[in-house]
């Protein structure tokens, strides 16, 4: 077996062929490339099992991208530990201008063994397939947003503006109803438009009711309600929260969940020289915009209203008082952000940040055990 008994195996992940190299414990443990194996599950149990023989504990890494989390799963049954790395925070030499399968997995490698990697959070499989659908989701709704505005902007070209309220009311559908147009080249684009529209609206339907249909039978189902006793966490807002976040209790305190929303502003500080600038806007941009959108509601006085009172009915005290205590104190920031001049754009950021902090709370009083 040599003089080593771990050893820190990178892959270089592809889609037809994962490159993998080895590097041996210690400081001057041989850092080699191994070779690309096929991806498929046959042929990379082959090859943890070769290297198993040979190491008695096997450390191994790869970047997460579009392969997914197969490849983490798989390695942790056959009984090893496996890191997927954050690709952003891979330390990377400036002068460095060939980047090859093969260099990479080395340089991960090394950079393993050197504990220099930040791994990002695996989720099981039932959580990642809802997130799969709260995606699916997300993605109905920016794709029904694009041919709304596709449509505004063609009856816009034919100055065609409705001027007597909101857009997609009823009275909108029906002012909609008597466009017609000269040219019947127009009249087919204005009605493919208009059907595109409501196959849109349609399938943003059906997932909806597939969302609450599959959510109570989730394992984090108590988490989304109990998420929902905060004001402006509508049942969409926390089903996002959940699905991107997942288990709270990974954040050891509030700022590392901010930080982690990119909810804080960069810094570039030197000496007594202290700058700082606007929000990182890192981590997971779909938890930080459900986040956002709620916390317009804190606009308006703390009061618990009809709805809000339906969902807080079954939640332990504990959980409804961190939400009363949290909004009473996001209504009160908000009103002295806004007396002192501060853009509405800014307060929300402020209040959406302050928001996770409460949820981070709510989600540690309820997380499956």
């Amino acid at each position: 077996m040599g003089e080593y008994s771990e050893a820190f195996v990178a892959f270089d992940v592809a889609k037809k062929k994962h490159a993998v190299a080895i590097a041996e414990g210690g400081r001057t443990g041989e850092v080699r490339f191994v070779g690309e194996v096929e991806n498929s599950p046959a042929a990379i149990e082959r090859t943890i099992k070769k290297l198993g023989k040979k190491y008695d504990r096997l450390h191994v890494c790869f970047a997460a991208g579009p392969t997914g989390y197969g490849l983490c799963r798989q390695v942790r049954d056959l009984g090893h530990d496996c890191m997927v790395v954050a690709p952003a925070l891979i330390p990377k030499r400036p002068g460095e201008r060939v980047k090859t399968n093969r260099r990479d997995a080395v340089t991960l490698a090394r950079l393993h063994r050197a504990g220099e990697l930040s791994g990002v959070w695996v989720p099981d499989v039932v959580h990642e397939a809802v997130r799969d659908l709260v995606r699916a989701r997300e993605a109905a709704a920016d794709d029904l947003r694009r041919k709304r505005q596709q449509l505004l902007s063609f009856l816009l070209r034919h100055g065609r503006i409705y001027e007597t309220g909101g857009h997609w009311t009823l009275a909108h559908r029906r002012w909609l109803a008597h466009q017609s147009f000269e040219h019947t080249a127009q009249q087919i684009v204005f009605q493919e438009k208009i059907d595109a529209i409501e196959d849109a609206v349609q399938r943003l339907d059906r997932l909806d009711e597939q969302l609450r249909a599959l959510v109570p039978t989730w394992s984090m189902a108590r988490v989304v309600e109990a998420y929902q006793a905060m004001r402006g966490a509508s049942f969409l807002v926390a089903v996002i929260f959940a699905a991107e976040i997942g288990d709270v209790r990974r954040f050891d305190t509030p700022p590392q969940l901010m930080a982690f929303l990119g909810l804080v502003p960069g810094e570039r500080s030197t000496g007594d020289t202290v700058r700082r600038s606007s929000l990182t806007l890192a981590g997971n941009r779909r938890a930080r915009r459900a986040l956002v959108e709620a916390a317009w509601t804190y606009r308006y006085p703390a009061r618990v209203s009809e709805t809000l009172r339906a969902r807080l009915e079954g939640l332990p005290k504990a959980v409804r008082d961190i939400a009363w205590k949290g909004q009473v104190r996001l209504c009160a920031r908000y009103r002295r952000l806004s007396a002192a001049g501060k853009k509405p754009p800014v307060v929300v950021a402020a209040i959406a940040r302050e928001m996770a902090a409460f949820l981070w709370a709510i989600g540690r009083e309820v997380a499956p055990s």
